[in-house]
């Protein structure tokens, strides 16, 4: 598999979101028509897997957390950047969401959960904050950015947790 077959298999589903609100019940909609076990998931794990397995994916190590780009925001995307993060329980750096982010969790260990979702679709809506967490072993995650905003801090420890929670 290649960089361009999961990008034809995220268009399907940025078509999708594209110019919807990032919020809840988009994740709602997301798990719904895209669920975890249904064939555009399993075919963007499968991608996924293949892209570490060769190297063009989570190609970058920091701090336990193997990451990297993907994908740059461009049309072929609607407008959103790939990422993805390969995390074994182990909490990222603190980050902000300008305008939103989408997250694809597939979980690698039965038990991994990533900000506490399980397999499936999770969505932060604009200006939110976080410090991305997986517990319970060991999951990639798939970042869909709009405009692949995103801006890192340099909140740790109990700063960052007060700050998600005023974010929330």
């Amino acid at each position: 598999m290649s960089p361009n077959h999961l990008q034809d298999r995220i268009a399907v589903i940025t078509e999708a979101i594209a110019g919807r609100t990032l919020d809840a019940q988009l994740a709602s909609w997301l798990n719904e028509r895209f669920p975890a076990d249904g064939p555009a998931v399993r075919d963007i794990t499968a991608a996924c897997h293949a892209g570490v397995a060769q190297g063009w994916l989570c190609q970058h190590e920091h701090g336990g957390i193997r990451y990297g780009r993907a994908i740059e925001a461009h049309a072929a995307t609607h407008g959103f950047s790939v990422d993805v993060v390969d995390m074994n329980d182990v909490a990222g750096p603190h980050h902000v969401h300008p305008h939103g982010e989408v997250d694809l969790i597939m979980p690698l260990d039965a038990a991994a959960r990533f900000d506490g979702h399980p397999a499936g679709w999770c969505v932060y809506g604009p200006a939110s904050s976080h410090r991305p967490t997986v517990s319970g072993g060991r999951a990639l995650v798939l970042y869909l950015l709009p405009d692949g905003a995103i801006e890192f801090t340099r909140r740790t420890g109990l700063a960052a947790r007060q700050a998600d929670a005023s974010a929330s």
